[in-house]
Parts: structure tokens; sequence; C-alpha cells
């Protein structure tokens, strides 16, 4: 399901901003940028979403910068500024040159000056940076969630709708076989003319024919399906795996149906289950 959250904050002279993007995916897939001196925090947020989002493709980016102070020390070489010195002071004896060795002097051999990224402490770091995920994290539920209710009426009109469809299979079916009947009927007398007709052995044939093409089976547990499904629709948890079981049971229910009925309205409504169920699974890969 797609979604999107940001936020941003200045804690403790940081400026940390999270954000949060996710599109259509069939598992969990995670995506974290974090800056290269708090790669501890990729574990810690991979952790936190997974409590999240149980599904999706998701990038999370997080910056931190510093805000009014430096996050480097420096550090001084103090043994390399000493041979500096006295390496001046060999000079103005030797050429007898004048004594104006100073600070500003010796600070011009940058060599001597390192510049070191201060050490934060891990756990103050993400206990800062876990408040700005928090209140992404949020803004990107939510927007999932406002989808996700979107989603959950198209699938629910579409449920409704098949079992419009599946109900006419179970009007129509009786039908068929009393057509059957009548044609068995009529190519007998067609045959025998003038001759009498064994009344019992039609009605024999047309059991046996009406065993074969029988899909009340079928029927009743695509119903069972209907139902289950719009029940896990509002179990408020992630059902996208369960949805998309089910739909492989109804799929196959529907081919059952498909392969049984000998009769050419019946065809037609299998053909547009199938293309509904086709909607269907379309639909599930956009759901946890």
């Amino acid at each position: 399901m797609t979604g999107y959250g940001r936020a941003q904050s200045v804690i403790e002279g940081k400026k940390i901003t999270v954000e949060i993007r996710s599109v259509n995916h069939r598992y969990s897939d995670y995506n974290i940028k974090v800056p290269r001196a708090y790669g501890f925090l990729e574990d810690k947020t991979r952790e936190y979403m997974s409590k999240c989002i149980t599904r999706g493709k998701v990038d999370i980016y997080i910056t931190i910068e510093s805000c009014g102070q430096t996050d480097k020390n420096i550090i001084l070489d103090e043994a390399l500024a000493e041979e500096y010195v006295t390496a001046l002071y060999m000079l103005r004896d030797k050429f007898n040159l004048a004594d104006d060795i100073s600070v500003s002097t010796i600070a011009g051999f940058r060599d001597i000056f390192a510049a070191e990224q201060k050490e934060d402490n891990p756990e103050t770091v993400w206990s800062m940076t876990e408040n700005v995920l928090r209140e992404a994290a949020d803004m990107f539920i939510q927007m999932r969630s406002h989808e996700g209710a979107r989603i959950e009426k198209d699938l629910s009109d579409r449920i409704k709708y098949m079992s419009t469809l599946v109900e006419k299979v179970d009007m129509f079916s009786p039908e068929t076989v009393k057509a059957y009947e009548r044609r068995l009927y009529e190519k007998i007398k067609e045959t025998l003319g003038d001759r009498s007709i064994d009344d019992a052995r039609i009605l024999t044939e047309a059991a046996l024919f009406a065993d074969k093409v029988s899909v009340n089976e079928e029927t009743v547990r695509l119903h069972g399906h209907f139902d289950e499904f719009e029940s896990i629709m509002k179990s408020g948890e992630p059902a996208g795996r369960k949805m998309d079981f089910l739909i492989q049971e109804m799929n196959r229910e529907v081919n059952t149906i498909g392969s049984k009925a000998n009769d050419l309205e019946i065809a037609r409504i299998v053909v547009e289950l199938k293309g509904e169920i086709e909607k269907l699974r379309e639909q599930i890969q956009n759901i946890e």
C-alpha cells in the first residue's frame, strides 16, 4: 500500500528529519538510509517500523544536522607542533632572524590540526530520532489507513456483486437438469417413434446427469469464502496474505463450476466471476 510521512524536529542542537515512503509489494522490504556516522540507527529503525508495517516496499530517509554548534573536535598534534617550533628557532639562530615566532605563525602549519567527529551517545541519539520517527510513522500510517478504507469499500462491493452472481448460478443450475431431461426425452421419442418410452430410465439418466453437473457444494463453499473475506476485512488486523489465500480458493471453486456446469448462461457467469477474482487479486497486492 502506498503511503508517505515526514517529520522534522530540532532536539539538543540537532535537526533530525525523517521521511517515509512506501509502494505496493507482496512482502516487506525496507530500504533505510542514515548518515554514515549514525549507522547504528538502521537496525533500530527497521525493528521499529516492522511493528508498524508488515507488507510493502518502504523507503526511510533519516538526516541529522548540527544546529548552532559544531559536531567536530579539533585535535592538535603536539609532537608535530613542537617539531615545527624547534625548526623555526633553529632557522632564527642560524640566519640571525628577528624573533617574531607566534601562535599565528605556528597555526599556519595546517597539518598539526585535525578535525574529529564528536562521538554521540548511541542511546541518546536513538531516543531523539525515535521521537521524530514516531511522528513521521503516525502520519504515514494515517495516510495508509485512508487509502485502506477506500480499498476496503471496493473489495466489499466486489464481494457483494460476486455473491449475487453465485446466487444466479444456484438459480440456473436446476434448470440445466430440467433442460437436459427434456432434450433426452425428445431425442428418445424421435428415435423410438410410436413405441413406448421408459420414463423410469429417463429419470435415472436425468438423476445421473444432475449428480454430474451439480455445483451446489461449490456455491455453498463460495458463499462461505465470501463471508470469511468480509470477516477478515473487519478484523482490523493485517489481512493481505489471508485474503490472497481465500482468493485462490474462490478461483478453484469457480473453475470447478465452469468445468461441471453444462449451461451457456452459467458459463457466462463463470467468466464474469473470474474477471472479478482477478480484480480482487490486484487489489489485494495493495494491502497489508
